[in-house]
């Protein structure tokens, strides 16, 4: 029983074809060059494929590139390489071991940093770049090339631009085997038999009515603002009952009424007038008024009152008694 896919929508289905079309010929000649056989690197490229069609929808696109070169460096018919041929530029990869190869394939074929090369290969960075230095070329006292190095890695940029558009679209042939017929056209179009049953999506109830919020809101809005209408004009046109004043207040119950008084109003002396205006100006003017505020201390003093403590100096340790200072000349004799 084959778990059926998840739907993908036009923009993901359309961003997948666009990235294996974008890789699938570098992917192409990475694998044919590490297998040594150009049938069964057709073969396990399109099993890559498919596989990764199947999971990249659950996948972020920033992880697409190491997820597709991991399925495809995981595959064994690149481990796994006994009837493999190199010729030509390339025929120092077929002195490598198969693993050491790939390292190299990675690195100079599928562009990969050695981080993401490493961990495709489960080993750290020291151990990849162990793998890269058994892989460079030797000149003839057993150092390494550099020379013969950028010439296999040009041999295989070239591989890879010069790579027959036709080789291409064989991939999305129908795959032979044998007298069979084949089972699937393409890794963009998966084999029938492991093709569930397309259910066509239901759509969410939500979806269904998501008109009748709205349009219930709306209804709302629009009865309470005929009931309010309504009820102001109801209003509008019930009489007034008469309002029950208390006794002694003043009520709006009619026009103002104005009755004239029984006698004249008191007359009142216009300004600078005043009869008080003078001795007012006069006391002002005294002199000795200021003595005035101060008259009720000066009448307390007078008195023979004690003078209030000067608070301004320090005071005395030992302060004399109130009653020395009203000691007349009767007590001295």
């Amino acid at each position: 029983m084959t778990a059926a896919s998840a739907p993908v929508s036009p923009t993901a289905a359309g961003a997948l074809s666009a990235f294996l079309r974008g890789v699938e010929r570098r992917a192409l000649v990475v694998a044919e060059l590490q297998t040594g056989d150009p049938a069964r690197a057709e073969q396990a490229l399109v099993a890559v494929m498919r596989a990764f069609a199947a999971v990249a929808s659950d996948l972020p696109m920033a992880q697409w590139p190491p997820r597709f070169w991991a399925l495809l460096a995981a595959r064994q018919a690149l481990r796994d390489t006994p009837t493999g041929r190199w010729d030509g530029g390339v025929a120092h990869l077929g002195e490598l071991d198969p693993l050491v190869r790939l390292a190299l394939l990675l690195r100079i074929g599928a562009g990969l940093d050695e981080d993401t090369a490493a961990r495709l290969l489960d080993t750290d960075v020291d151990g990849y770049q162990e793998a890269l230095a058994a892989a460079c070329p030797r000149d003839a006292g057993g150092q390494p090339d550099a020379h013969g190095w950028r010439v296999l890695a040009e041999e295989v940029q070239q591989l890879i631009r010069e790579l027959p558009a036709q080789r291409l679209k064989e991939l999305q042939q129908p795959v032979a085997a044998g007298k069979k017929e084949a089972s699937s056209k393409s890794w963009r179009a998966p084999a029938n038999e492991q093709r569930s049953t397309p259910v066509p999506p239901r759509r969410r109830p939500s979806q269904q009515r998501r008109w009748r919020g709205p349009a219930i809101l709306l209804a709302t809005v629009l009865v309470l603002l005929v009931a309010g209408l309504g009820w102001r004009a109801w209003q509008g046109r019930t009489p007034d009952a008469p309002a029950i004043v208390p006794e002694g207040a003043v009520g709006d119950a009619g026009p103002v009424k104005v009755e004239a008084l029984d006698t004249d109003a008191p007359k009142v002396a216009p300004a600078g007038t005043d009869p008080m205006a003078t001795e007012d100006a006069a006391m002002l003017a005294d002199p000795d008024f200021p003595l005035l505020a101060d008259a009720d201390l000066h009448a307390w003093s007078a008195a023979g009152g004690p003078l209030p403590v000067d608070e301004s100096q320090a005071k005395p340790t030992r302060p004399e008694p109130v009653a020395a200072g009203l000691e007349t000349a009767a007590a001295d004799e």
